[in-house]
């Protein structure tokens, strides 16, 4: 029990207590129900690749987003991980293709341009008829200083580059939103 409740807790947001109450879960399923879920687990990690032209989770390379001929490939969203594909794919609302950078620039960490997907990025661009690249980086420090070194690298080439709106969650009440959240909905407003 100690051993599988040390291997849960290696997990991402996933504490001790949180591993504990997985871990006895996981006790009283049935056998089966626990061979599928470790077979679906050894199963991803062997099928999985990443697709040689974008960077996304694939079982086959290139993957299927950037086989599909019905998607604008005029039109790239640059993405921070994975993740943040099948995010934008729920959405059902860009249409165009993707590229994974796996990761943020990140000083402090030592991640640097060299250690994320920027030089497959530009060559796809130096090679692709590429209209408009969309930077979808996350809205945090290390999301923003990506953006703008992105966006440095990429105007020389002639290239629209586009950040996504930030501002206001639907649904949510302007007392409760936080004030840069506030402010960027400001600066980000259209007009109607």
């Amino acid at each position: 029990m100690s051993r599988l409740i040390k291997e849960l807790a290696k997990l991402p947001g996933i504490g001790p207590k949180t591993a504990q109450r997985l871990a006895f879960h996981l006790l009283e399923l049935p056998r089966d129900e626990v061979a599928q879920l470790a077979t679906a687990i050894v199963e991803a990690k062997d099928a999985l690749k990443f697709c040689a032209v974008c960077g996304h989770l694939t079982e086959e390379s290139p993957c299927q987003v950037c086989q599909d001929t019905t998607r604008d490939h005029r039109l790239l969203c640059v993405v921070e991980e994975p993740k943040d594909v099948i995010a934008l794919e729920k959405t059902r609302e860009f249409k165009g293709i993707y590229h994974v950078l796996h990761g943020a620039l990140s000083p402090l960490e030592g991640i640097g341009p060299e250690e994320l997907n920027i030089k497959q990025l530009l060559n796809r661009l130096q090679t692709a008829e590429i209209d408009e690249v969309i930077l979808a980086c996350d809205p945090d420090l290390e999301g923003e200083a990506t953006a703008l070194y992105l966006a440095k690298i990429i105007k020389p080439l002639q290239i629209k580059v586009t950040r996504l709106a930030r501002g206001l969650p639907v649904g949510g009440d302007l007392e409760y939103i936080d004030e840069v959240t506030l402010g960027k909905a400001i600066e980000g407003r259209q007009e109607l």
